[in-house]
């Protein structure tokens, strides 16, 4: 267990340092919203590029490995959809909190956590696929019937319409997105072979090296001030979703499909085992259900120090 603490144990002390400084006064919780702006738009997407430039396409675009995640975070997601709904919300509030199962915070957490366990090198290679699976499907499949439940009520649109508009614009939304450029650059350099020169390689190393532990700071920083008032079924469904439905989904198709690596099998369970995105409350915001995410997000976050502790006992044993 000594192990497994080493890994996850710094994991949450740079989480606790950026609640503490928040909390102190230190930082302006609106603060830490900038950094989680220089992490999404500048360090991550170099990190990313690090990553698949200097592995080949086919080591980086595994098939296994996207239908694995794919499928066990599309069952996460359609459960806890399908709960929500028989619970008697709206679609809207259904949504979200098939969102909150399915959609982990690779980037933030996934990536610092694999990274602790196999190097950033290889981090960034479980990071790639699950970064495409998560914009490209999870994120348009969960805010398109959302935005369509909210757009009918407001113009009287009919649902397919809506849906099909929403779900159109939420491709947009990742088609603009750093990450993605991160992503869609590295496979070309990753294809063609090329390499940067050296003083812009050793810029972009830099940039890429803040992305773990600020990253964390910032998830720290921003459960500052959340209450759980009146919300506490809600937090321990999707919380319960998020950090063993999720991951136990995953698993379930990393058995049923052929077999991986095991490194990339470990970091597969890893990435889903981890809590929800960042940008949870953002995202629910426009929908008016933030005060129902971020409460979900602080009591998933408090946890998965427990859980993950767990998931990486398991796996290495």
């Amino acid at each position: 267990m000594g192990d497994v603490l080493a890994v996850t144990g710094p994991i949450y002390i740079v989480v606790l340092l950026g609640w503490l400084a928040t909390r102190g006064g230190l930082f302006a919780r609106a603060d830490m919203r900038v950094f989680g702006k220089y992490v999404i738009n500048i360090s991550l997407p170099a990190l990313l590029f690090n990553a698949l430039s200097q592995r080949s396409v086919a080591e980086v675009l595994n098939p296994v490995f996207i239908a694995a995640y794919a499928g066990g975070s599309l069952l996460a997601m359609s459960i806890g959809i399908l709960w929500a709904r028989r619970a008697g919300k709206p679609l809207s509030a259904a949504a979200m909190v098939g969102m909150g199962m399915a959609c982990p915070n690779s980037g933030f957490i996934g990536f610092p956590l694999v990274a602790q366990l196999f190097g950033p090198a290889n981090a960034g290679v479980a990071l790639a696929p699950a970064m495409i699976v998560e914009n490209f499907l999870l994120l348009p499949l969960a805010l398109a019937p959302a935005d369509s439940d909210v757009g009918e009520r407001e113009a009287g649109q009919g649902r397919g319409e809506r849906l099909r508009l929403a779900l159109v614009q939420s491709m947009r939304s990742v088609a603009r997105n750093p990450m993605i450029w991160g992503i869609a650059v590295g496979f070309l350099f990753s294809l063609f072979g090329w390499r940067l020169p050296e003083p812009m390689a050793r810029t972009v190393n830099l940039v890429a090296a803040a992305c773990a532990s600020l990253s964390l700071f910032v998830i720290g920083g921003s459960l500052v001030g959340i209450q759980l008032h009146g919300l506490r079924r809600d937090v321990a469904v999707i919380a319960a979703g998020k950090l063993l439905l999720h991951p136990l989904a995953v698993l379930l198709f990393v058995l049923l499909l052929p077999p991986m690596a095991r490194e990339l099998q470990v970091a597969l369970v890893v990435m889903a085992a981890v809590p929800m995105l960042a940008i949870y409350p953002v995202l629910a915001q426009k929908h008016g259900h933030d005060t129902m995410a971020a409460a979900a997000q602080l009591g998933t976050t408090v946890a998965s120090f427990f859980t993950l502790s767990a998931v990486l006992w398991v796996v290495q044993g």
